[in-house]
């Protein structure tokens, strides 16, 4: 989706939008919507988050709009509009106090996604225009929207159309627009360059499993190393998931997808830093080539990793994707996956679990998180659990025996293989939206990447 045409240069003619909160209510009644009074009373208009009244001009036409806030919690609330709104131009003509243009602009524009690939032209909505605010930062707004759409159409995109070679050519495609140094390695390469956990869960699928690399910047700045999961589908391999657990398993390459648009977003910036971007991806599986329950594999790190289970793969590929990117020693390294089912018991769909041993780090990443309103938690890397991911024949397990922390020994695992890094951080998100809220439409997400972009943006903009 092209982002500048959810918006108009020019307010001349725009149709106003007074964004009136409960607390503001009555004296916007009292004022800007004095002449409307009588008649959003009539429509019982209480100012309830997400509702709107369209009010009549003289001739019949929509004078305005009167846009329900609420309690005035969500500053990305502006995304419910475009959903609703007849297509025309529009301008906000009243908001509530210290209200940003910034975060209308970019509410606005999360809420105009719509993934369209598969559907006729004849059945894709024409959508409202928003009228830049006039404090809006509109190079943020839309690199970051950019990012997001780009994350989201990858994660939604069927695994039919989106295999490890597909995610190779998206990535391609972001590497060159910036010019980044691109490189893959595919197929037995894999072995013979030494990521053998990569080829071994990717062995099952003909869609050759391969290591995404690009870099990016003045090698001179602090390097900046996303890792991101892209098993583009998930089968469970031999430890077959049940048909419902599968029915969203194209988004298991979210990590992947989610540090893609974030790269973008640090790229069209120009943060002065030296960006590392990594993705294993394969397809996990079932055939005679399958990797299996019990067997033992040799990580590029050198630890041995006893498979407890097939369906506990993405831990795998990242461990040698994390043991290549901390060999460079990078100043921040963090990984991204869609990686445990724990999670989701842990914090739900809308909080991603964050692990870090950098209480430096976490604290700016519990800002960037407030002021972005793009959440995540911290949870402990607790050292008490390490015992857990110990194997019995090999160095560590993929599936420890308890059920209980499961998002934590997982994480546990994954720092096995970062040594050298100065700081690490590995965010276990959904990548998707399960309850549609405004600017977050259902289906695929990349959660956390504008609270991330946001402190790094701090750190060395």
């Amino acid at each position: 989706m092209n982002i500048s045409t959810l918006f108009s240069s020019s307010a001349q003619g725009a149709v106003p939008i007074y964004a009136v909160s409960q607390a503001m209510l009555e004296s916007a009644l009292a004022g800007p919507l004095e002449r409307h009074a009588t008649w959003l009373r009539a429509s019982a208009f209480t100012a309830a988050a997400g509702k709107i009244v369209l009010l009549p001009g003289a001739g019949g036409d929509v004078a305005g709009v009167a846009f329900g806030l609420g309690a005035d919690e969500d500053p990305l609330a502006a995304g419910a509009l475009t959903a609703q709104l007849p297509a025309g131009t529009y301008a906000f003509a009243l908001t509530p106090p210290g209200t940003r243009g910034t975060a209308l602009a970019l509410g606005w524009a999360m809420g105009a996604y719509a993934f369209s690939r598969y559907k006729g032209q004849e059945r894709v909505k024409q959508r409202a225009v928003l009228a830049w605010p006039d404090d809006a930062d509109r190079a943020q707004v839309t690199r970051v929207a950019h990012g997001l759409f780009l994350a989201r159409d990858l994660v939604n995109t069927p695994a039919s159309d989106m295999g490890p070679a597909e995610l190779a050519q998206a990535a391609e495609e972001v590497a060159r627009e910036h010019g980044a140094r691109f490189s893959v390695v595919e197929g037995r390469a894999l072995i013979e360059r030494n990521y053998p956990m990569i080829w071994t869960v990717g062995a099952g699928s003909p869609r050759l499993p391969r290591l995404i690399d690009f870099r990016w910047g003045n090698d001179s700045h602090p390097r900046v190393t996303l890792v991101g999961k892209g098993v583009c589908f998930d089968s469970g391999g031999l430890d077959i998931k049940p048909a419902s657990a599968m029915l969203t398993m194209k988004k298991d390459m979210g990590g992947a997808a989610a540090v893609l648009g974030l790269s973008h977003m640090v790229m069209d910036a120009k943060l002065p830093v030296a960006l590392r971007f990594l993705i294993p991806a394969v397809e996990n599986s079932v055939s005679c080539e399958a990797y299996r329950p019990g067997d033992v594999l040799k990580s590029r790190k050198g630890l041995t990793v006893e498979v407890g289970n097939t369906d506990a793969e993405g831990r795998l590929v990242l461990a040698d994707a994390l043991a290549e990117a901390d060999a460079e020693a990078p100043a921040l390294l963090l990984c991204m996956a869609t990686l445990t089912g724990a999670a989701r018991v842990a914090t739900g769909f809308d909080l991603p679990p964050f692990f870090t041993q950098d209480d430096a780090l976490a604290a700016d990443l519990m800002r960037a998180s407030q002021s972005e309103s793009d959440p995540m938690w911290r949870l402990p890397l607790w050292r008490g659990y390490r015992g857990l991911i110990e194997g019995k024949v090999a160095d560590l397990t993929n599936n420890p025996d308890s059920p209980n922390a499961g998002a934590i020994t997982a994480a546990l695992f994954l720092e096995r293989f970062v040594d050298k890094a100065k700081a690490f951080a590995h965010f276990d998100i959904a990548a998707w939206t399960d309850r549609a809220k405004p600017g977050r439409p259902l289906g695929g997400e990349a959660q956390a990447i504008r609270a991330i972009f946001a402190m790094l943006k701090a750190r060395y903009q």
